[in-house]
């Protein structure tokens, strides 16, 4: 049985791939994610305003930059050299130890200099690039079109330094999520990542401090990308879709599956089962194929597309009266 995918030119020996987070920040957990029979790994992020805060809070400790600006400036670019090396060495490392394709990741909010390192990136050997972009709209004095451009800014400069595929990690939150799905894949992206989960603030009324409580996504929330997906693979995109937020079992890979991603990524999953479930996902996705009589993952991917009345379901967005005179 065929659970072999391709995913932005990469490909991968089955579509379940395991998304970015602290538990793929260090080489003994990539090589017990490809031994549980992970398809690809998607390391842990690095911030670009994490370079350029401990950046500038070195800077701060020492009042001669203030004299000597051409001193700052070299500072600046040894800095974020050196908060760079040591995510280029988790590159170079997961490389060594494992033959699935590693996918590095930066969380990014602007398109300035920082890009420029992507380049050592794709030469410390990672098999493609993950841009995790968020940018939120807590500014009223600006337009949801400079938002938008940002984005595309972001993935040009990026798209400038290599020659590896790149994929666009995004949140749900577009005034209209297609047409910005198309800019992004005109632009280049290889791939679109949907969803990103956003922090999400609560209040603890005993003692009136806001809290996080809900860090893990709930098998519900599949149903976010399972819509866009299904949307986006019908319309005909032109980039590979990776679903991510709310796949916890098997069955919710192959939902995504059959709205037409070309992969799903898990997180959550592995935080409340370990490592090694991921190899009863696989064997729950190669089940179902069974039961089914498919061969390979192509033999259903986008299956649900080629009915119209289901492109229709997942644009309804309203609930309907079953009984129109009660």
């Amino acid at each position: 049985m065929d659970l072999s995918t391709n995913y932005m030119g990469l490909k991968l020996k089955n579509p379940i791939v395991v998304s970015s987070s602290k538990l793929t920040d260090n080489v003994d957990n990539i090589r017990a994610f490809a031994a549980a029979g992970a398809g690809a790994v998607v390391l842990k992020s690095l911030f670009e305003e994490q370079i350029v805060a401990k950046t500038e809070a070195g800077l701060k400790r020492n009042d001669m930059y203030f004299w000597y600006p051409e001193a700052s400036d070299y500072v600046v670019n040894i800095s974020k050299g050196s908060g760079v090396e040591e995510y280029l060495g988790l590159i170079r490392e997961a490389k060594k130890a494992v033959k699935i394709p590693i996918i590095a990741s930066i969380n990014c909010v602007s398109p300035v200099e920082w890009t420029k390192f992507a380049s050592k990136i794709q030469e410390a050997g990672a098999d493609g690039i993950e841009l995790n972009i968020a940018i939120f709209p807590f500014d009223k004095n600006v337009s949801s079109q400079q938002i938008e451009d940002t984005y595309i800014e972001i993935l040009q400069a990026v798209k400038k330094e290599v020659s590896i595929p790149v994929a666009v990690k995004i949140g749900p939150y577009f005034t209209n999520t297609m047409a910005m799905a198309y800019r992004l894949a005109e632009a280049g992206a290889d791939a679109l990542v949907l969803f990103n989960r956003f922090y999400n603030p609560d209040v603890d009324i005993a003692s009136m401090k806001v809290v996080s409580d809900n860090i893990f996504s709930s098998p519900d929330e599949k149903a976010i990308p399972l819509r866009w997906i299904a949307l986006l693979s019908a319309d005909g995109i032109q980039c590979d879709l990776a679903a991510s937020t709310g796949i916890h079992y098997s069955i919710g890979v192959v939902k995504q599956l059959l709205a037409g991603a070309a992969v799903t990524q898990i997180c959550t999953s592995i935080y409340q089962n370990g490592i090694p479930y991921i190899s009863e996902i696989v064997s729950g996705l190669e089940e179902w194929m069974r039961k089914h009589n498919y061969k390979s993952v192509k033999d259903f991917k986008g299956l649900v597309n080629k009915q119209t009345e289901n492109t229709a379901a997942f644009e309804r967005i309203q609930y309907m009266k079953r009984n129109f005179d009660y």
